[in-house]
């Protein structure tokens, strides 16, 4: 029998490691966890990053997952239990809303939409499976937020420097994301107009399961009278709560 490839065998333990930290780390954790020398682990997880399997965060000396090690792990996406259990509820509430709607989970300082239920007749969106949006923007990412603890919603967005934007709205600094979040946690819901597309809004609940940063969300065009939509999501978000809890 062939013996490991310990520079392999590193790696894969910097990945799993790190896709159990809910912020991204310094290296001197990373190496600490893994058992490696420290100019080791900056060697090989300056290879990581190369390959995008990793991403340097050079404000805060922090490391953290990259996309490549989604993208490795989407065919197991597609069966992994939070797509499993919230399809079949995330449908119905296509049905009952007549409007698309999404599953997102946080990746890092952006949503990963990892699940799209499109309404029939409704226009296409940006939000397809596999893509990737900042999360102060959208009100997916923003339901993730507000329940998140305050230590690691700073560590995600430290200064304005971590905040972008697309339509020239939204949050520019961490005191109006505070703001923000405050409000959402208080009403138990986030919400969205404009500020990822120009003429769609968005409203959207977290899913609350242990270590799962997730969240349901319904979209549609500002122009559209869709009533009342926040019931009908935070049931699904509850659904699907209870289904993984389950």
């Amino acid at each position: 029998m062939s013996r490991p490839v310990p520079a392999a065998t590193s790696a894969l333990r910097v990945l799993r490691f790190l896709s159990s930290q809910p912020v991204p780390v310094p290296a001197t954790r990373i190496a600490d966890a893994v058992d490696l020398p420290r100019s080791s682990t900056y060697h090989l997880l300056t290879a990581m990053a190369d390959e995008d399997f990793v991403v340097h965060y050079p404000e805060d000396r922090t490391w953290g997952m990259g996309i490549a090690a989604w993208e490795v792990g989407h065919g197991f996406s597609r069966q992994e239990p939070l797509a499993r259990l919230a399809r079949i509820p995330l449908a119905r509430l296509v049905d009952t809303v007549g409007q698309s709607a999404h599953l997102v989970v946080l990746l890092g300082s952006e949503v990963l939409y990892v699940l799209e239920e499109r309404a029939p007749g409704r226009p296409p969106l940006v939000t397809d499976v596999g893509v990737r949006l900042p999360a102060h923007l959208t009100a997916s990412g923003r339901a993730i937020l507000a329940v998140l603890p305050a230590a690691q919603v700073r560590a995600l967005y430290p200064g304005k420097d971590a905040f972008t934007s697309r339509t020239g709205a939204g949050p520019q600094s961490p005191t109006e994301l505070r703001r923000l979040l405050s409000d959402t946690r208080r009403r138990g819901f986030a919400t969205e107009d404009g500020e990822v597309t120009p003429g769609f809004a968005s409203v959207a609940a977290a899913v609350e399961a242990g270590t799962i940063h997730a969240s349901v969300a319904v979209t549609w065009r500002t122009r559209d009278d869709v009533g009342n939509l926040v019931d009908a999501v935070r049931t699904t978000a509850g659904e699907i709560t209870r289904r993984l809890r389950h």
